[in-house]
């Protein structure tokens, strides 16, 4: 398995995904030529994508999904209360495939598990994303980790976890004050004590990868999440990134 953070931020969220015979995108929050772009950075060749599977409709995760749609002729997967809140934002796809939260499917040889989760959308979605014995577990755009998400993340290989904010940061911060109660509520997002304390409550010995999605550039940094997130974890066991904003990040092979 093989994975590879193309965007992660408030400005556009994608995630590619492989097991060398099918690859997905997790959402295209970019344009499609930026994602184009930042794929051919990783010798990554759009043409190798098999489908798009959309966690929510926000513009940060959906902006290229149409146009890639349409020019590769790719199937979007996402469920029909996204799709219809999504409204015009995508255009016209040739191949829906709605999803239900709690209900796997499979694209090819990969097995996707999507959840619900908390955050301000109408129908948002977590994932899992398995093959022979390895799973990826994405958990972003959420303000509380609730039963239902740690138990899906419980026996990940590889986990994308929400680092969003340092509280005192947003709270100090330029934000208007229902912004940050926003934020900070259960249909927004974890900041990065809640990342660790996730991340402290689904960990074991299989799990090798946890990659730190989703900060915010005004109310967080990769210092602050990394330090937080660190503290009880053993960075000889777990290799611990964040994913940049502004460039595709490595690929990661499990």
């Amino acid at each position: 398995m093989q994975i590879c953070m193309l965007a992660s931020g408030s400005q556009g969220n994608s995630i590619y995904i492989s097991n060398g015979e099918t690859s997905v995108l997790i959402d295209a929050g970019l344009s499609g030529i930026e994602i184009e772009r930042r794929m051919k950075s990783k010798n990554i060749s759009i043409k190798s994508i098999d489908a798009i599977i959309v966690s929510h409709e926000h513009a940060d995760h959906i902006q290229g999904v149409g146009v890639l749609a349409r020019r590769y002729d790719l199937p979007v997967y996402i469920s029909s209360k996204t799709i219809k809140s999504a409204g015009s934002q995508l255009g016209t796809i040739k191949t829906i495939i709605n999803f239900s939260c709690g209900e796997a499917f499979t694209i090819n040889n990969l097995t996707v598990r999507p959840f619900s989760i908390s955050h301000d959308a109408c129908d948002p979605a977590g994932f899992t994303i398995g093959c022979n014995g390895k799973k990826i577990g994405i958990a972003t755009d959420l303000g509380i980790a609730t039963a239902m998400v740690k138990e899906h993340l419980k026996d990940c290989c590889c986990l994308v976890l929400e680092a969003n904010h340092d509280v005192p940061m947003l709270e100090k911060g330029p934000y208007p004050w229902p912004v940050k109660q926003r934020i900070k509520s259960r249909a927004g997002h974890l900041s990065n004590e809640s990342s660790q304390k996730l991340l402290m409550e689904v960990i074991h010995d299989r799990l090798s990868h946890v990659i730190l999605a989703h900060l915010s550039e005004t109310n967080n940094t990769p210092e602050k999440a990394l330090h937080v997130v660190a503290e009880k974890i053993d960075l000889n066991q777990i290799e611990l990134t964040v994913a940049p904003q502004n460039t595709a990040g490595p690929i990661i092979c499990l």
